[in-house]
């Protein structure tokens, strides 16, 4: 049976593995061309497979990875595997690429986008191999007999340069991110320097770094992986948050929501109610592809819903900077007043900025708050009542939020025909399409 010497089964907690491809930048389309025509069609033969087995493919992977490799569990966010999103985001993942083997051009936009996010969870070319092991295994444990050689060798070859394909691009990440000014490689500590509540589930932390140097500047819209341990015999746990305010070459500024509900939020919890001015805590550097990209002259349009205006804010704070300012709309949806997070910023900006307006729904007002104050309109977010206020011809919209919430109001802009290349979303956790 074929078995590349990338795949064999590795030590545990190793630490010295080593891909058997060379660590360049390899392309997705070199890693096509080098695949021999057997073997892209051997893939796109075993779609109706994988499509059959589903989800339980994935389940079964990481149940494997897991209980081989425990110290992955330092990396892999907990909160997702116990709601299954993170199953279901590989399974996608990986029937993807299965489809589009051929057509590569199609995957660019998912491969810069997940090494994104492993560079936050400073993913290294080691645990590639770790990785390629047990779904090869996990493939042969649940296919059994119809998983031949043929096939096994078919998926190792293109799992081997899929790999390097990331690793090239993770590498290209580190490297850059470590040569700039205010950069750094892996973790670096930071000094909570203030905790401020800013609505009644959503508390902001300004990080200063402790060594007193410089921080490496952001693109607005980006997050920062945050590493802690919420229980001192328990595993690292890893979270991005998006970064809440413009760069500043000196601080960042996360705005954490307190996760609650029948599974409450780890990292969330704990960061809330333990984590307090003067503590240190463990940072990556700036990482995420949905970024604000303003054009002289172009309108923007930011949309969200509840803790989703994280990234909003340090695209507004950068926008609202701009010498030659376009206008800006700021649209944001929350349950009410309690929750309506940086209210009084976006007052001070209104009053500041003659090119801001603001439109703001509270799902459920509460005795307290006023319309046409607090907020402008009763219930869920309606694009199209406000349309005529909104550059559909030419602005650039940005949505963050819950899915559900993302996916109406996307549906809302195509519906006022906003092209959908004008269409900028981010996704909570294991991306999913809209």
């Amino acid at each position: 049976m074929f078995q590349p010497t990338f795949m064999k089964a590795p030590p545990q907690n190793s630490a010295a593995l080593s891909l058997s491809i060379p660590l360049r930048l390899f392309t997705i389309q070199e890693g096509v061309r080098v695949l021999d025509s057997n073997t892209i069609a051997t893939i796109k033969a075993t779609i109706p497979v994988l499509e059959s087995g589903g989800v339980a493919i994935t389940e079964h992977f990481y149940r494997r990875l897991f209980s081989h490799n425990p110290e992955l569990l330092n990396i892999f966010n907990s909160s997702h595997q116990h709601s299954g999103g993170q199953q279901v985001a590989l399974f996608n993942a990986i029937a993807a690429y299965a489809k589009h083997i051929e057509t590569p051009e199609a995957l660019a936009g998912a491969i810069e986008r997940i090494a994104h996010k492993h560079t936050s969870f400073n993913i290294q070319p080691a645990q590639y191999d770790i990785v390629g092991h047990h779904l090869l295994e996990t493939l042969q444990e649940l296919l059994g007999d119809t998983f031949t050689p043929e096939i096994r060798d078919a998926w190792a070859k293109a799992y081997q340069f899929l790999a390097g394909v990331f690793i090239a691009k993770e590498g290209e990440l580190y490297k850059t991110r470590a040569a700039a000014q205010g950069g750094w490689k892996g973790t670096r500590t930071f000094i909570v320097q203030s905790k401020q509540k800013e609505s009644e589930l959503v508390t902001s932390f300004v990080l200063a770094p402790k060594d007193g140097d410089a921080v490496i500047d952001f693109h607005p819209g980006q997050y920062i992986g945050v590493k802690i341990r919420p229980e001192p015999d328990g595993y690292e746990q890893i979270r991005q948050y998006s970064l809440s305010a413009a760069p500043n070459g000196a601080t960042y500024r996360i705005s954490v929501k307190r996760e609650s509900g029948d599974k409450p939020g780890l990292v969330s919890n704990y960061l809330h109610d333990h984590v307090q001015e003067g503590d240190a805590i463990e940072l990556a550097a700036p990482a995420g592809d949905f970024t604000l990209h303003a054009q002289a002259g172009v309108p923007t349009v930011l949309v969200s819903a509840g803790v989703g205006l994280t990234p909003m804010m340090s695209m507004l704070e950068m926008l609202t900077t701009l010498e030659e300012p376009a206008p800006i709309h700021y649209l944001h949806a929350c349950e009410n007043g309690r929750q309506h997070s940086f209210k009084q910023r976006v007052t001070e900006l209104l009053s500041q900025r003659k090119n801001l307006s603001a439109h703001i729904w509270y799902r459920q007002p509460n005795d307290e708050d006023k319309a046409n104050q607090d907020y402008h309109a009763q219930g869920l977010m309606d694009i199209p009542g406000i349309a005529d206020k909104l550059p559909l011809a030419e602005g650039q919209f940005y949505l963050c939020g819950p899915t559900p919430f993302m996916a109406m109001a996307k549906q809302q802009l195509l519906s006022c025909g906003v092209e959908a290349e004008r269409i900028h979303y981010e996704v909570f956790g294991p991306h999913s399409d809209l």
